[in-house]
């Protein structure tokens, strides 16, 4: 493990991860790209399967034939009942991150170890009423604790602030106990949010409709986040 004063300063840099969910889809290829150009620091593929989530999305292959495209890192949200079975799928696709969801893993600290055995990053995500025990037994198998700020499974929805104190006490047991992992937060955020969001502990911040809203200006949106994100931190 890193010197943890080195961990707990690599955790206080800005991170910004669009969502390609209101991606044109038709156009996939070039949105990826443009995102690479705007400046985000990587691309979350966020993969629904219908049966955990009412939606269905992407599969590896799309994932795949956008990867020689750019140089970004890519992770994959799996928003799916059993996610066990296609992990290697995804990991195969491009996908460095992994993150699974602690409410549809049977045995949470075998799924992690399977996707760091396939040469990936782990990631849990945890749902809104999702306590944050789930995780707190796993923590040494772990890159990355995500904390849904909306319920999974649509774009579009409200930030639910009532999680910022979930997002706050996640940000002291990982600096306590496991301050290599990285705190991101997914739902609902935008200019308006982040600032909370990031005040409250998060350093890595998923972003789909707010940052899609003004297609032809993607770089302006990517720096008002950030912008946004490090004033939430400095007034903390």
């Amino acid at each position: 493990m890193r010197d943890r004063t080195e961990a707990l300063m690599a955790n206080e840099r800005i991170r910004i991860v669009p969502s390609v969910l209101p991606a044109d889809f038709a156009r996939l290829g070039e949105d990826v790209q443009a995102l690479e150009k705007a400046g985000v620091d990587r691309i979350q593929w966020d993969v629904m399967d219908g049966q955990y989530v009412p939606n269905i999305t992407m599969g590896p292959n799309v994932i795949a034939a956008c990867r020689p495209l750019v140089g970004l890192g890519f992770e994959a949200h799996l928003m799916v009942k059993n996610p066990d079975p296609m992990i290697g799928r995804w990991v195969e696709a491009g996908c460095e991150l992994v993150i699974v969801h602690a409410e549809t893993c049977l045995h949470l600290h075998r799924t992690l170890g399977s996707i760091r055995e396939l040469g990936a990053r782990t990631g849990v995500a945890l749902n809104p009423a999702t306590p944050l025990s789930a995780v707190e037994n796993v923590l040494d198998l772990l890159d990355l604790l995500l904390v849904m700020t909306v319920n999974p499974g649509f774009g579009g929805q409200s930030y639910i602030a009532t999680m910022e104190p979930k997002i706050a006490a996640a940000r002291a047991m990982l600096d306590e106990k496991a301050p290599d992992v990285e705190l991101e937060v997914d739902g609902g955020i935008s200019i308006a949010t982040i600032g909370a969001a990031a005040a409250a502990g998060a350093r890595t911040f998923c972003v789909g409709s707010a940052l899609f809203a003004d297609r032809d200006n993607l770089g302006d949106a990517v720096q008002r986040l950030r912008a946004g994100a490090t004033e939430g931190l400095t007034t903390a």
